[in-house]
């Protein structure tokens, strides 16, 4: 290929989903305990067991965006090498990491002028981020020119649904997305929030859904509302140390699409989203939904 395609940690794609669309994976770091971490798609620094381990004992984490030299040293022993550069990565409303790529692609652009680089906002987050570049990954792989990949990507940015519940009302509180008091009642009157992605990227709160056994109906009526060809798609399923979630929502999607892929959610998102989460992840008609 004359051009690379790269996408940061962010999209919770494990190593064999990269390794079979070959898209390189710029990791991104965490700290629990003093100590800092880089998470990539082998979690071989922390493994997502002892992540969330920790997590549920109450001990904090903080998450950092891809910084500017990073993206220099990465993007240039490319375009040294007489390779041009595509990237998408962490929705630019959740993180400033795309405005800091732009910073270092403008002063690329100007050391190597006749060199591609192009950078998309994804406006998706997580596995969703992770379902737009597996997708693309695959035209990838199949020898498209990087103009091409550019217009798939941004045109199945736009059709990508991204649903999930949160189940850890506490960590939502200590990342200040919910008061305590809300956590209290919410916990107490076994209350979940459904969380949707906008147009822009950003996350709001769809609906409340009470019960643990209204997670998954919930999840598959989206689905089932919102799905474009659901027979002939990928469907993504995604969960926070919750495997038995995602092999019960697969379960349910057996028949209704053409595949399903699990993504377990690293710490760079799970941080934020707290252990227990589910998602599903769709092409569909991307619209907000608020109850």
């Amino acid at each position: 290929m004359e051009y690379i395609f790269i996408t940061d940690s962010s999209c919770d794609l494990n190593e064999k989903q990269v390794k079979e669309i070959g898209v390189e994976v710029i990791p991104m770091e965490f700290s629990m305990e003093d100590k800092s971490y880089l998470h990539y798609p082998d979690a071989r620094l922390m493994s997502l067991d002892e992540f969330y381990s920790k997590l549920k004992t109450g001990v904090t984490v903080k998450t950092s965006q891809v910084n500017y030299n990073t993206f220099m040293n990465v993007f240039e022993s490319y375009l040294k090498a007489g390779k041009d550069v595509i990237y998408t990565g962490i929705s630019s409303g959740l993180s400033g990491t795309f405005n800091t790529c732009n910073m270092a692609v403008k002063d690329l652009k100007e050391k190597y002028p006749d060199r591609k680089i192009i950078v998309i906002d994804s406006i998706c987050d997580s596995a969703g981020l992770g379902m737009l570049v597996y997708l693309a990954g695959k035209k990838y792989a199949s020898g498209v020119s990087i103009e091409e990949l550019a217009d798939y990507i941004n045109e199945m940015k736009t059709k990508l649904c991204h649903w999930f519940i949160v189940e850890d009302l506490d960590q939502l509180k200590r990342g200040g997305r919910i008061s305590a008091v809300s956590a209290t009642f919410g916990k107490a009157l076994q209350i979940k929030p459904l969380i949707g992605v906008d147009e822009t990227g950003g996350l709001y709160n769809a609906a409340k859904i009470r019960g643990k056994s209204n997670v998954i109906p919930t999840l598959l009526k989206h689905f089932e509302n919102e799905a474009t060809n659901p027979k002939e798609n990928i469907v993504f399923v995604a969960h926070a140390d919750n495997k038995q979630g995602a092999l019960e929502l697969q379960k349910e999607l057996k028949g209704k699409c053409k595949e399903v892929q699990i993504c377990d959610i690293g710490p760079v998102i799970g941080a934020h989203v707290g252990s227990g989460m589910l998602a599903i992840l769709f092409v569909g008609n991307r619209v907000n939904i608020e109850n």
